[in-house]
């Protein structure tokens, strides 16, 4: 999808030990404690929310002129599928803000 998604290799962390060695041939389901993120930086991910959130927005309205010029690979159910997403994704970024503003307030209120 894209690319500040974080990859994580859930089959490649588990690991066996005496105690649970699995049984047929299942493997263990014990992690290891530490990871390696290969995400971007704060910028890029907030960047990427919102690219995404632009395309959203922007899909209702391209999927209703499809519909309505008669496009037979589009019908008013896609359209209306496009716009609760857009609902959700503004709903989404909405809160992610509000989640950021609080933290900076809260960080710029610790006294040094």
């Amino acid at each position: 999808m894209s690319s500040f998604y974080p990859s994580i290799d859930l089959a490649g962390r588990i690991q066996c030990s005496k105690m649970d060695a699995g049984f047929g041939g299942i493997p263990s389901a014990r992690m290891d404690s530490i990871e390696k993120p290969e995400t971007l930086n704060f910028k890029g991910v907030m960047s990427g929310l919102v690219e995404n959130l632009n395309q959203d927005l922007n899909a209702p309205d391209q999927l209703l002129k499809d519909a309505m010029t008669g496009n037979n690979n589009v019908d008013i159910h896609d359209v209306m599928t496009s716009m609760a997403k857009a609902e959700l994704s503004v709903n989404v970024a909405t809160q992610v803000t509000s989640k950021v503003i609080q933290a900076y307030d809260k960080i710029m209120a610790i006294q040094v």
